[in-house]
């Protein structure tokens, strides 16, 4: 079926999407508050170091607000470079420590890099199977931090 088909049937048909919306009338979603919130750090941790590549101690902090500004609407293309938070990167330390204490994530090797571990893991992709506004973010935050690595290594190359 092409795509103005679809509207047009789905017009003739009177068919209406259902979205339960809570009674305030608000919307939930990612905001610039919820950006140094542990949670959301941990989370966005666990996420950077559960792949194959792996972030190190010394540059989660700008990792995460890179990723950050890439992936929240509110700093897309914005002059604010929270990367270079100070606030955000105590705030990232701290929620590594938190990952470590509960043994979620091990920094590990001589590079000192962050690595999830299985409990991690299983957290992690918990929160990823949904179709949540966080299942979605950290997805994009993923996909941002595999950019930033290979836009890093084009840069080596170059170099």
């Amino acid at each position: 079926m092409r795509y103005e088909d679809f509207f047009k049937e789905a017009k003739d048909r009177n068919l209406r999407l259902l979205a339960d919306l809570p009674a305030d009338g608000s919307v939930s979603g990612l905001d610039n508050e919820a950006l140094f919130q542990l949670p959301l750090l941990s989370m966005v941790i666990l996420t950077l170091s559960k792949g194959r590549s792996k972030p190190k101690v010394a540059e989660i902090g700008q990792l995460v607000g890179e990723c950050l500004e890439r992936t929240v609407a509110g700093f897309k293309g914005s002059s604010q470079f929270i990367g270079w938070s100070a606030n955000l990167r105590i705030r990232t330390i701290r929620a590594l420590a938190f990952l470590e204490k509960r043994g979620l994530a091990i920094v590990e090797g001589a590079g000192k890099s962050i690595t999830a571990t299985e409990r991690g893991r299983i957290v992690v992709d918990a929160a990823l199977e949904g179709d949540t506004p966080l299942a979605y973010a950290l997805s994009t935050i993923e996909r941002s931090f595999e950019n930033i690595r290979a836009e890093r290594g084009i840069l080596e190359e170059v170099e």
